[in-house]
């Protein structure tokens, strides 16, 4: 793996190993075969498979969310690769929408992460949660080669989501305030201190590059299917 990182970021997603996909839940014979419809198969045979950046979130499963990522080298800052990588983080993030997302998430195993929370998805939060979690609006950061420090080391629990464990939330601890500092996508550098629900969304992108899920920290009891009341009805 490391030899494939060397070789550039491309190598070491093809050198992942890629498990079969789980269909329903018949004998475990069928657990590694995957089925593709006519049309799926035939657009993968036209046009190959999809290469990372990829046009969505990998799913939980998926080997790149699993392994530590990578530091960007100083060859690689401002070039073409790594331009293409943060314009997909940002278009990404802004279609989910998601508050957050790492370079892992859309299979390039590269320690970047894109975080926003533009006004009008912030007025989506009930008042109350707003105040309690200071959910506040804060424009897109970009981050290459990040270091985190905790600023205030209290535990709020809260809610979270994650776009590579699609539909399930879960209640999480987080620490308050954390500062983050790396590079911006040409090397210069940024830093953020994030307090609240920032802090939040950074400590969560900060555990992707380091293959942590936060289905690794939740509170197992409040694990739950988004959707759970409209499929019981």
């Amino acid at each position: 793996m490391a030899a494939a990182l060397a070789a550039g970021w491309r190598g070491a997603v093809r050198a992942l190993p890629v498990p079969g996909a789980v269909r329903g839940c018949g004998d475990a014979a069928d657990w590694g075969r995957r089925e593709r419809s006519y049309w799926r198969a035939l657009r993968r045979r036209v046009l190959g498979p999809p290469a990372p950046p990829f046009a969505a979130p990998c799913q939980v499963g998926a080997p790149v969310l699993r392994g530590a990522a990578a530091a960007v080298g100083p060859e690689r800052m401002g070039g073409p690769e790594l331009r293409e990588l943060t314009a997909a983080l940002a278009a990404v993030l802004r279609r989910g929408p998601c508050l957050g997302l790492s370079a892992p998430q859309l299979g390039v195993p590269l320690r970047v992460f894109a975080a926003e929370l533009p006004p009008a998805l912030c007025q989506r939060y009930p008042a109350a949660m707003r105040r309690a979690h200071r959910i506040e609006p804060f424009p897109l950061r970009l981050f290459v080669n990040p270091v985190l420090s905790v600023l205030d080391a209290r535990l709020v629990t809260g809610p979270e989501g994650c776009a590579s464990v699609r539909g399930f939330s879960a209640y999480v601890p987080r620490h308050w305030a954390v500062r983050v500092s790396g590079v911006d996508e040409h090397g210069e550098p940024v830093s953020w201190e994030a307090t609240g629900w920032a802090a939040r969304v950074v400590q969560h992108e900060m555990d992707h590059l380091d293959g942590i899920l936060y289905i690794d920290r939740m509170d197992t009891r409040t694990f739950t299917n988004v959707s759970w009341m409209e499929l019981m009805d």
